[in-house]
C-alpha cells in the first residue's frame, strides 16, 4: 500500500517515520500549505514525494491511506473528503470537533467499507497494554475509580482549550481499560489567556458507584503524567515521567467491618507488597501503524476506531457545556 500524510507540523515527521519503516508501505507522499515545512521534510526523509496539492492527494489512485495530522477544526472535511475518495482514513486526535461530525465519518466510512483510525497512541504502549492486561485478569478486582493528571508549563493552542488538547489522551485510555459506559460528567475550569480554558477538571460517572477523574493544566510549574486506578483488590500507578518503574502495582485496600451495626463499623487498612512489571518497550506509534495496516488487509475494525473517536469527542463536547455553566451535570 502506499500512503499519504497530510500536515506536517509537530505530529506529521512521527507519522512520515513509522510509515516509511513499514515493511507494508511503498511510497509515502505528504502535503502542507507551509512551504519551509515541506522543504524541512525533503531535506530530512528524501524518500518521500511531495505533492504540489491536496486535490494530488486525494486524486491519486495510488494512494490507499491518507493520515491527517491538522488542526482539529479541518479534521472533519479532509476524512471526508479522503472517504469520499475511496481512501482509508488516520485522523489524529481529537477525532472531530462534535460529535455530529464523528457520526457522518463513521456512517461514511461504513457505507464504503473503509477503515479510520484514530491515533489514540498511548493505547498501543507497553504501559497502557500491561494495565489492561492486568485488569482484565481481574487482579485489581472490581475498579473503584480512575483518576488522572497531565499538567506543565505550555504548550498553549489558539484553536482548542486545554481540555480538547490534552484529555483525548487519558479519556481514551479509560475507555480502553474500563470497558463502561459513562452516564453523566461534569467539567470546570478557567480561562486566564486568550479565551480559552487553560486549567480544568473533568469528573465521569458510571453506573456500580464507579467515578473518573481528569486534571488538565497548561499553566503548571512542574510537567505530572500520572494516573492510578482503584480495584478492590489492588491499586496500581502509572507514571509516564518515570524512566523505570512506571507501573507499580500495590497489594493495598481497604476492608469495611459491622461491629454491632452500621454505625459502629470498622475501617481497616490493608498495605501489602508493591511490584513493578516488565513492560515491552516496542515505539507506540510503529505498533499504531501495523495495526491500522493490518486492519484494512484482514477487513475488520482497527483497536482504536471511528467509535473510540466519538466516544471521547462525546464527552469533550459535553465537557464544553458543563464548563461554561459553572460544573453543571450533562447527561450523556
Amino acid at each position: 500500500m502506499n500512503a499519504a500524510v497530510i500536515g506536517i507540523g509537530y505530529w506529521g515527521p512521527n507519522l512520515i517515520r513509522n510509515f516509511l519503516a513499514s515493511p507494508n508501505i511503498n511510497k509515502v507522499y505528504v502535503f502542507d500549505l507551509n512551504a519551509s515545512r515541506l522543504d524541512f521534510i525533503r531535506k530530512k526523509f528524501q524518500e518521500v514525494i511531495i505533492a504540489d496539492s491536496d486535490e494530488a492527494i486525494f486524486g491519486n489512485p495510488d494512494i490507499n491511506i491518507i493520515a491527517i495530522s491538522t488542526p482539529v477544526d479541518t479534521h472533519f472535511e479532509l476524512a471526508k473528503k479522503a472517504l469520499e475518495k475511496g481512501k482509508h482514513v488516520w485522523v489524529e486526535k481529537p477525532y472531530t470537533s462534535s460529535t455530529e461530525q464523528a457520526e457522518i465519518l463513521n456512517r461514511l466510512a461504513a457505507e464504503k467499507k473503509l477503515n479510520i483510525f484514530v491515533d489514540h497512541t498511548f493505547i498501543y504502549t507497553g504501559a497502557i497494554r500491561k494495565m489492561k492486561e492486568l485488569i482484565d485478569s481481574g487482579e485489581l478486582g472490581d475498579i473503584l475509580y480512575f483518576d488522572s493528571v497531565r499538567i506543565n508549563l505550555g504548550l498553549f493552542q489558539s484553536d482548542v482549550n486545554v481540555i480538547w488538547d490534552l484529555a483525548p489522551h487519558d479519556l481514551s485510555i479509560m475507555f480502553y481499560l474500563m470497558n463502561k459506559k459513562p452516564t453523566a460528567i461534569t467539567a470546570n475550569g478557567i480561562a486566564n489567556y486568550y479565551g480559552h480554558e487553560n486549567v480544568a477538571h473533568i469528573s465521569v460517572y458510571f453506573d456500580n458507584n464507579c467515578f473518573s477523574h481528569f486534571h488538565v493544566n497548561w499553566t503548571s510549574p512542574v510537567k505530572i503524567r500520572r494516573m492510578i486506578v482503584g480495584g478492590t483488590k489492588k491499586m496500581l500507578v502509572f507514571d509516564d515521567m518515570e524512566n523505570f518503574e512506571k507501573i507499580k502495582v500495590y497489594d493495598s485496600g481497604i476492608e469495611m467491618k459491622e461491629k454491632e451495626g452500621i454505625y459502629n463499623a470498622l475501617v481497616q487498612y490493608r498495605i501489602g507488597d508493591m511490584y513493578s512489571p516488565k513492560l515491552v518497550q516496542t515505539e507506540a506509534l510503529a505498533l499504531a501503524v501495523e495495526e491500522f495496516i493490518s486492519s484494512i488487509k484482514e477487513n475488520r475494525k482497527p483497536l482504536t476506531n471511528g467509535d473510540d473517536g466519538l466516544n471521547v469527542v462525546r464527552i469533550l463536547e459535553a465537557s464544553d457545556i458543563s464548563i461554561k455553566q459553572q460544573g453543571k451535570l450533562i447527561n450523556l
